[in-house]
């Protein structure tokens, strides 16, 4: 069995080598690819730019997003994703640091499917991330693909 891609969009090298080992501890097996701003991340979404080469139906099991990032924001990923047929369904859970309510309020308006404040404690941190990868990986039933 093989196990999809888990894609984490976050810019703080240091919120992502945090997500990363939780999500390892809690054992599972699916590969992590981190990209460092939504610019990347759509184009691994959408198989274009350095990506051009992935096969466009791979897509992720998860994606996190932070929504603070450089060259294309958060919302904006969503918003893309969801617009795109073949990406609406993906499980997009926001991962932030913003305490702003109306980004969240924004998230859901835009389809996110979560939305989770990174705690600044590093194991209530390491718990959530692990937690998160949990559920949505092997509680979750996920939506089918069209």
């Amino acid at each position: 069995m093989t196990h999809k891609a888990i894609l984490l969009v976050e810019d703080n090298p240091d919120d992502a080598l945090l997500t990363t080992l939780a999500l390892k501890e809690s054992n599972l097996c699916n590969e992590i690819v981190h990209v460092q701003d939504g610019a990347e991340a759509l184009d691994y979404l959408f198989a274009r730019g350095k990506y051009a080469d992935r096969d466009p139906t791979d897509l992720p099991a998860l994606i996190l997003l932070d929504l603070n990032m450089p060259k294309v924001g958060g919302l904006e990923v969503l918003k893309q994703t969801r617009a795109e047929p073949r990406t609406r369904r993906l499980p997009v859970v926001v991962l932030t640091t913003s305490k702003e309510e109306q980004d969240l309020m924004n998230s859901y308006d835009l389809g996110a499917n979560s939305y989770v404040r990174k705690p600044v404690d590093f194991d209530q941190f390491t718990e959530a991330a692990r937690s998160l990868g949990m559920y949505w990986l092997l509680l979750n039933e996920p939506a089918p693909m069209k």
